[in-house]
C-alpha cells in the first residue's frame, strides 16, 4: 500500500473546465499548473484529473483516440511533465484517468479492427461471427465497417468494447474465453500504456468502469483477476502509484481485485444515495437532508458489512461529488453541505473533493448537453475564481466559453469565500487542516458506531480518541460526552453539561478525549 494514501485528500479537476491559461475558452494543463497554489492551500495534497488524452471529445475525453498523445485542446505533453514536476516539488500527488473498458472508434487500433482482412488488432475488440448475427442482449453497432460482423459498445456508439473476453460464453463463434491469448493481448495493451504515463512521474490511475472488462462476468471473477494480475506489475515495479476504482463494491475491488481504494458511487437507493441525495417525489429524503426526514439504516447495513472485511487491503473512499452527478447544491442548502464534509473528512478511507464543491457552486439545469454530458453537463461548468469576467475562469469572449459560467448575481466564487468564516471553503478547510493534524481522523483509527437509530437524527461515531457527533434536525439533540473532553471542532451551538452535550439544530460537532 503507497504510504502517502494514508494522508490523502484528493481534489478532482475537470480540466476543460478549471482555468483557462490561454484565453481560448476552455481549460488547460497550464491553468491547473497556475492553481496548483490555490489546491496546496485548500490543503488537498493530491489530484485526479478526468481524461487530457487525444479525443473527437463525443463523450467529454472518456473516448480515447490515442492514449499516449494529450489533447490539443489541453497542451502538449512538455506542459504534463511541467505539471507533474511542479505538483511534486509542492508535495502534491497526481492520478491520471484511465479507461481501460473500450475507445473511440476513431482510435488506430479499431480503425484496424473493422477492416476486413486479419491484422494484429482484429481481435482487440468483440465482433459477432457477421453482421446478421446481432444477439438482442448486447449492446451493438450493425452494418457500419467493411469487416463482416457488428460490435459491441460499452455505452455510447462511439465507445467499441475492447476485448477482454467473456466468462460465460453463450455464442461459441465469436466470443472468446477471458483467458485466451487474444483476450491477454488486450490486458497487455492496456499495461503499456500505463506504463507509459507511470515511467513519465504520473502517481497512478482513477480506472473508469472498472468492473466493465470482461464480458459475462457477473460475479466479476475474471475481470477482478485482471487487476489482480496488473496490482502484481504495480507492486513490482511502482511501489508507491496508487489505483482507485469507479467500481462501488469494496468486497470485489479491494480484496479481489487489488485495487487500494474504491469510490462509494451515488446508485440510487444504495448507501451513499440514502446518506445524502435520495429523491422521492422531487424531495431530498435522505439523512443528510434538510428536511431530516431520512435514517441511516441502508448506509449503516452496506459500511458495517464491508469496512471491517476490506479495511486491511484498501480504502472505501467518499466523495464530495464527481462529474457524473448532479452538484450537492441541488440536493441540500450550504448549511447541511458544511455538515457532510465534516463527515466526509471523519470517515476512514480517502476524501474526494470536485473542483468547486468547496465554495458550493450550483448544478445548472438549463444547459444543452455538451460532449455527450447530458443530465451531467450543469455539474461541468467552468470553476468560479473571482467577480472578473467569465466568473475568472477565461478572458475569451463568452460565445467561446467551453461551457456558461453561472449568471447569478449571488455566484459563489473562491473570491467570496475565502476569509469568511461560515462559507463552505472556510469550513472545509478547516476540516481537512484537522484531518491532516489527527492520524484518528484518517485510517489510523477504526470506525466505531455510538448511537444510531432508525428514525433517529443523532448519528455517533468514534475515531480513536475521536468522537463525532452529528444533529440533522432542527430540533435539540441530547448525547453523551467525556467530561474532559476537548471541544475540536463544532457547527452551530452546543452546551456541554458534565457528561451530556446539547446540540443544537443542524449541528456538528468534534470532540478529542
Amino acid at each position: 500500500m503507497p504510504k502517502w494514501l494514508e494522508n490523502a485528500v484528493f481534489y478532482e479537476i475537470y480540466p476543460q473546465s478549471f482555468y483557462d491559461a490561454n484565453g481560448d475558452g476552455i481549460g488547460d494543463i497550464q491553468g491547473i499548473i497556475k492553481k496548483l497554489p490555490y489546491i496546496k492551500e485548500l490543503g488537498c495534497n493530491a489530484l485526479w484529473i478526468n481524461p487530457i488524452y487525444d479525443s473527437p471529445f463525443m463523450d467529454a475525453g472518456y473516448d480515447v483516440r490515442d492514449h499516449k498523445k494529450v489533447a490539443q485542446r489541453y497542451g502538449t505533453l512538455d506542459d504534463v511533465k511541467e505539471l507533474l514536476s511542479t505538483a511534486h516539488q509542492m508535495g502534491i500527488k497526481v492520478l491520471f484517468d484511465l479507461v481501460p473498458g473500450h475507445t473511440s472508434d476513431t482510435n488506430e487500433w479499431f480503425l484496424q479492427a473493422k477492416k476486413a482482412k486479419k491484422n494484429e488488432y482484429t481481435d482487440c475488440y468483440i465482433f459477432t461471427k457477421s453482421v446478421w448475427d446481432a444477439p438482442p442482449e448486447y449492446r451493438l453497432m450493425c452494418g457500419v465497417c467493411e469487416r463482416d460482423g457488428n460490435y459491441l459498445v460499452n455505452y455510447f456508439s462511439s465507445q467499441p468494447a475492447l476485448n477482454y473476453g467473456f466468462y460465460d460464453i453463450t455464442h461459441p463463434s465469436w466470443q472468446l474465453p477471458y483467458d485466451s491469448k487474444e483476450a491477454q493481448k488486450t490486458v497487455e495493451l492496456i499495461k503499456d500504456i500505463m506504463r507509459y504515463w507511470l515511467d513519465l512521474g504520473v502517481d497512478g490511475f482513477r480506472v473508469d468502469m472498472a468492473d466493465s472488462l470482461v464480458k459475462n462476468d457477473d460475479k466479476k471473477i475474471a475481470t477482478s483477476k485482471i487487476w489482480a494480475n496488473i496490482r502484481e506489475m504495480m507492486d513490482k515495479d511502482y511501489p508507491q502509484c496508487a489505483l482507485v476504482s469507479e467500481w462501488c463494491n469494496p468486497q470485489r475491488s479491494l480484496n479481489d481485485g487489488g485495487f487500494h481504494m474504491d469510490f462509494y458511487l451515488d446508485h440510487y437507493g444504495n448507501g451513499y444515495s440514502t446518506l445524502f441525495r435520495y429523491l422521492v417525489d422531487e424531495k431530498n429524503k435522505s439523512f443528510f437532508s434538510d428536511e431530516a426526514q431520512g435514517d441511516l439504516t441502508t448506509f449503516l447495513d452496506e459500511y458495517l458489512t464491508n469496512y471491517p472485511l476490506t479495511k486491511d487491503n484498501g480504502y472505501i473512499c467518499f466523495m464530495t461529488n464527481n462529474h457524473d452527478m448532479p452538484r450537492a447544491t441541488f440536493y441540500m442548502s450550504n448549511e447541511m453541505i458544511k455538515l457532510t464534509h465534516t463527515f466526509m473528512m471523519t470517515m476512514p478511507g480517502v476524501p474526494f473533493v470536485y473542483y468547486g464543491d468547496e465554495i458550493g457552486m450550483r448544478y445548472q439545469t438549463d444547459l444543452v448537453s455538451k460532449e455527450g454530458g447530458f443530465s451531467r453537463t450543469g455539474s461541468r461548468t467552468p470553476m468560479q475564481w473571482d467577480s472578473s469576467k467569465n466568473l475568472g475562469f477565461s478572458t475569451a469572449d463568452e460565445s467561446k466559453l467551453y461551457l456558461p459560467v453561472d449568471k447569478s448575481a449571488d455566484a459563489p466564487t473562491v473570491e467570496n469565500n475565502i476569509g469568511k468564516k461560515e462559507s463552505i471553503y472556510e469550513n472545509l478547510k478547516t476540516l481537512i487542516a484537522l484531518r491532516h493534524k489527527y492520524a484518528d481522523l484518517r485510517n489510523e483509527s477504526d470506525f466505531e458506531l455510538v448511537h444510531a437509530q432508525k428514525g433517529d437524527n443523532l448519528f455517533v461515531y468514534k475515531r480513536g480518541d475521536f468522537t463525532v457527533y452529528f444533529n440533522v434536525s432542527s430540533e435539540e439533540k441530547t448525547a453523551s460526552i467525556s467530561e474532559n473532553a476537548e471541544v475540536i471542532f463544532s457547527l452551530g451551538e452546543y452546551d456541554v453539561q458534565k457528561d451530556t452535550v446539547i446540540l443544537k439544530g443542524k449541528n456538528a460537532l468534534i470532540i478529542k478525549g
